[in-house]
């Protein structure tokens, strides 16, 4: 796929698909909520916002990645969560509501933590060779323009438009997959010389960051005695990253323009599905087990 065509079209067509998806399923309720169910809301966003670069930090120390792959894994790690993670928060019977509003708040205050996050381990990893720097107003209106405006759309249409954006509300989510998947499968097909190695490289790495999250959200989550369905919603909210997000901030040519820096993020888009698939799979066994104390029923 021709590389020009994946970061000037597909790019910006799929982040736009995504984020109007997570708009139709937001309303004003959903960031009022943050007031009215603090806690869960302080929790998921302490794990997503503070923890969650903690974690990818600390494994892009551990492993021995090139410092463009290390970079690449701050890249996903500041990133918010998306609309993925709200469609497997209710596939594993999670809190929805907890769900979205995370998303929500967190695609907010990321808007302004990335380029901090990204220039720090810029700063960090490449060292004197680091000659590119986000400037942090012209990234924060970037990221809000590719992120917030289409966000608004989807929740005008939620607003005007009810029957409507109810209706193909489900169509976009999963359109959005199937744009994730090509701009994946571009990215892969780009860097077809090096994806084995890369995949060597870094696959441990993504594997290790998202199941770490996954089960530490779920130990913090129940750890501040949060009833089980929103254990869930923290555990996925902070597994599940915005990959293509991290993937338009790496590639895009007006913002980190390296596409190596974004192979981690499409990595992390494959393993997503499966340690998901997983934890679904666990959450159902433990649920179902004669010997579970019935986790969903936690006051």
């Amino acid at each position: 796929m021709n590389a020009n065509f994946l970061t000037a079209v597909l790019l910006p067509l799929a982040l736009f698909v995504i984020m109007l998806g997570m708009g139709l399923g937001l309303t004003p309720t959903d960031f009022k909520r943050v007031l009215v169910e603090p806690r869960g809301v302080i929790v998921g966003a302490i794990a997503q916002l503070l923890l969650l670069p903690l974690v990818g930090f600390g494994l892009a120390n551990l492993f021995p990645l090139t410092p463009e792959l290390a970079v690449g894994v701050m890249v996903l790690a500041a990133c918010p969560g998306g609309s993925t993670s709200n469609l497997i928060t209710y596939l594993v019977r999670g809190n929805v509501a907890l769900s979205i509003t995370l998303t929500a708040v967190s695609s907010l205050i990321t808007v302004f933590t990335i380029p901090l996050v990204i220039n720090g381990a810029m700063q960090y990893f490449l060292g004197a060779s680091a000659t590119l720097q986000l400037p942090f107003l012209k990234t924060v209106i970037q990221i809000a323009v590719i992120t917030l405006i289409p966000i608004g759309i989807g929740m005008t249409l939620h607003r005007y438009a009810p029957k409507f954006a109810a209706t193909v509300e489900g169509y976009v989510k999963w359109l959005s997959l199937f744009f994730l998947g090509l701009v994946v499968a571009g990215l892969l097909l780009a860097e077809r010389a090096n994806v084995v190695s890369f995949f060597l490289q870094v696959g441990w790495v993504m594997l290790a960051l998202n199941v770490t999250m996954m089960l530490l959200g779920y130990a913090i989550a129940l750890g501040t005695k949060l009833d089980g369905p929103s254990a869930k919603s923290i555990s996925v909210e902070v597994g599940i990253q915005n990959g293509t997000l991290a993937i338009a901030i790496a590639s895009t040519p007006t913002l980190l323009n390296a596409p190596t820096m974004a192979i981690p993020a499409a990595i992390y888009s494959l393993l997503m599905f499966i340690t998901s698939a997983a934890f679904g799979w666990f959450i159902q066994h433990q649920t179902s087990s004669p010997r579970s104390t019935g986790g969903d029923s936690r006051p």
